[in-house]
């Protein structure tokens, strides 16, 4: 997307990253598809928190990118996985490339909590 904006994350939208603490385990179709416990834990402006798991933590064998993608002007581009063989929605996002502001999400994905079976976080 040439020439897309870039903003800089600020009081009129806020955006935080912080290392969790304790574990995330994801789980897909009853088996486990995540088990973290360096996870970032990223809050911006008025959205639910997301928790971006490394890729080293995540069976990435187990999931295919699509050909979805997306653009936020605060994170960057959005790439999505969804489980290998299915022809369904993504059920992850990764912004490979992110904005400087937010760049230790970079190597990290987010699953949506509706996608996937059950995201535990101790």
């Amino acid at each position: 997307m040439p020439n897309a904006a870039i903003k800089t994350p600020g009081p009129d939208h806020p955006i935080t990253l912080a290392a969790h603490a304790g574990r995330v385990v994801v789980t897909l179709n009853g088996a486990t598809l995540a088990d973290s416990r360096r996870a970032l834990l990223l809050q911006e402006a008025g959205y639910p928190p997301v928790y971006y798991l490394p890729r080293a933590d995540v069976d990435m064998r187990a999931l295919a990118r699509t050909p979805e993608s997306t653009y936020c002007p605060y994170k960057g581009h959005a790439a999505y996985y969804a489980p290998v063989g299915t022809a369904g929605p993504g059920i992850a996002w990764s912004y490979e490339r992110p904005h400087a502001a937010v760049h230790a999400i970079a190597g990290h994905l987010a699953f949506y909590p509706d996608r996937v079976d059950a995201i535990q976080v101790d």
